[in-house]
């Protein structure tokens, strides 16, 4: 009997079926005999509990101790709060120090600067997290607060407290950003779910390179192998990694996972192959498996304008009409349904603001024509000359990014650059002017053409934060280009989910067009990302794809739309030409002449008179 392990499925892209394995891993080896537990770490839109339906037991809040506000009593307007805050949480303005919360990665630096102790700190509630049983499984989780993007991390902590003997299964975010790095960070083994497709491998690529970042060598499983795709086959040989199993692409598992129930329980003979896959990991997890050398190196300039350019261009007008597309969760199609609008309008702005895993340029094949570094913070170094080994840095850095070490009968400390989130507090702190910090390079930013129109677009370095800024620099090249083409009318290829690269998404937008299944997880995720618009005061509109996968689902959906005030916009029927005009990578609407692009007209349609309405 294994003592205890800890297990991550994760996966470059939402929608793979990094869920359906997680919970059926869980399942098959709780029929084994094994103490398993089960920590839903996808805490923007966790979905697990909707297959294990486990009785909750426990209902907490989830509460960090934070900055809150500004006693203006005792603040003199002196600045230094602001001069200190690498986040732009807070502005002095006229003599007046202003607090933005939903900014604030709660460092302590304002804290630690402010002279007249004017900043407010107190418990404030990131999200809920809830506890109980499916079986003999021990199931944990959390939700995150609307609008509370940034605390993801942290609430990832929380979650990751419950590991304990036995076999843990963490169900992970999607993509390789700093939620995921702090999933997968100290566990003994990370399962990669793929699909064979040019997006499937894009986002392995992304999430292989992370995770041999933070030190751990991953496996790849390969979800709805309907057949073989030997791009996939390729890199897997060429980086040495291991192919645990392949689950075929079975509409029977499509709608067993619509209706909430789980294929092992449901479809006996998967219950073998699930079997045999989580004793496949289980034994990689638990042997020592050193992870092959990393493409990730951190990039660091000395140019600091980097920062002020970031800035600056987060500002530019915006005088076109834009839409956005947006997802509750990867995999709803979301990517494919935003290529086809651009290939109805023939002449629009886009921009892919899925910067984590971006994959709108393998259907638009953009040529670039600019291109610049991004930054959204510093990187800090401790000089072991200088170093006396006081350890403040290490007591208080809130990101565990310092870390201790014994040397030779020395204590010494270094920066972990993968946790390290660039606020300062360690320069801060430090006395003997042992830490320095510069510039770091978190992404690249690109001017595009493409057979549709011009495109702005990023890529986000792999384990890096600032998704959010990063996904405003997009945007704003996009108003860019709207005024110097002089196009009224721009698309947006928005981020999955709930957090800070959604909101920094739909900020501002006119329209927010939100594309899910009819599955319960697809509607429990449309009902979660609609409260985020709801936040935002956006108009917005809903397309249902895949829609006759479960068509009492779909209704269902209809029903939500008009509780929400939302437009139904229409309904896409599930259809395998999407994927297979993917493989070719061009858009459907230049694939096929079928119902389905029928309705994808038909729902641009309305859209666009939904923008001519607004003008």
């Amino acid at each position: 009997m294994i003592k205890q392990t800890t297990i991550v499925i994760s996966s470059g892209k939402g929608g793979t079926g990094k869920t359906f394995v997680s919970t059926n891993i869980a399942r098959v080896l709780e029929k084994a005999g094994h103490a398993v537990r089960y920590l839903d770490c996808d805490v923007e839109e966790p979905n697990g509990h909707l297959f294990l339906k486990p009785v909750i037991s426990k209902e907490e809040d989830a509460v960090v101790f934070s900055p809150v506000g500004i006693d203006h009593e005792k603040c003199t307007g002196c600045g230094l709060c602001e001069a200190h805050c690498n986040y732009n949480a807070i502005a002095v303005i006229k003599g007046k120090a202003l607090f933005f919360q939903d900014l604030c990665h709660i460092c302590g630096a304002c804290i630690l600067v402010c002279p007249e102790n004017a900043i407010v700190e107190k418990d404030r509630v990131i999200g809920k997290a809830l506890h109980g049983t499916s079986g003999s499984i021990d199931v944990h989780y959390a939700v995150l607060k609307t609008g509370e993007g940034g605390m993801s991390p942290r609430l990832i902590k929380n979650v990751k407290r419950y590991i304990g003997e036995g076999i843990n299964i963490l169900d992970s975010p999607p993509g390789t950003s700093c939620p995921v790095v702090e999933t997968v960070r100290d566990s003994d083994i990370c399962v990669l779910v793929t699909d064979p497709t040019p997006f499937g491998l894009n986002d392995l690529k992304l999430s292989v390179d992370m995770c041999r970042a933070t030190g751990i060598e991953p496996v790849v499983l390969v979800n709805r192998a309907e057949k073989k795709y030997s791009p996939l086959d390729d890199y897997c040989k060429e980086e040495k990694l291991e192919i645990i199993g392949e689950i075929p692409d079975d509409r029977a598992i499509a709608e067993c996972y619509s209706i909430g129930d789980m294929a092992v329980d449901k479809l006996p003979h998967y219950e073998e192959a699930f079997r045999t896959i989580a004793e496949k990991i289980l034994i990689r997890s638990q042997e020592k498996r050193p992870p092959l050398k990393s493409r990730v190196e951190k990039k660091r300039s000395l140019h600091s304008n980097l920062i002020k350019v970031a800035v600056k261009n987060s500002t530019s007008p915006n005088t076109s009409k834009e839409v956005v597309v947006i997802s509750g969760k990867g995999g709803t199609g979301k990517t494919s349904i935003a290529a086809s609008f651009c290939a109805i309008e023939k002449n629009i702005v886009i921009s892919d603001c899925d910067v984590d895993a971006a994959d709108l340029h393998l259907v638009l094949a953009p040529e670039i024509k600019e291109r610049g570094d991004f930054s959204g913070g510093v990187m800090a170094e401790i000089d072991p000359e200088k170093c006396t080994g006081c350890g403040k840095c290490f007591s208080h850095c809130r990101f565990d990014a310092i870390k201790k070490a014994d040397e030779g009968g020395r204590t010494v400390y270094r920066v972990d650059e993968i946790s390290c989130e660039g606020c300062g507090v360690c320069s801060i702190v430090c006395k003997f002017d042992a830490v320095k910090n510069e510039v770091s390079v978190n992404g690249e930013w690109y001017v595009s053409d493409t057979r549709f129109g011009p495109m702005s677009h990023a890529k986000l370095g792999v384990a890096e934060e600032n998704s959010g800024k990063l996904v405003s620099l997009v945007r704003n090249k996009k108003n860019e280009l709207a005024e110097r083409y002089n196009i009224r009318k721009t698309l947006v290829d928005g981020s999955p989910g709930t957090g800070c690269p959604v909101i920094a998404s739909i900020t501002g937008t006119d329209y927010a067009l939100v594309v899910t299944e009819p599955t319960v997880s697809g509607i429990h995720d449309l009902e979660r990302v609609l409260d985020v618009i709801k936040f935002f005061n956006v108009s917005c509109g809903i397309i249902v794809n895949k829609s006759d996968l479960n068509p009492a689902k779909s209704e269902e959906i209809r029903t939500i739309a008009g509780e929400h005030n939302a437009d139904f916009l229409g309904m896409i029927p599930y259809d395998k030409s999407i994927t297979h005009a993917q493989m070719q990578g061009i858009s459907v609407i230049e694939y096929a002449d079928n119902e389905t692009t029928e309705k994808i007209r038909e729902i641009w349609g309305k859209v666009s008179l939904v923008l001519a309405g607004d003008a």
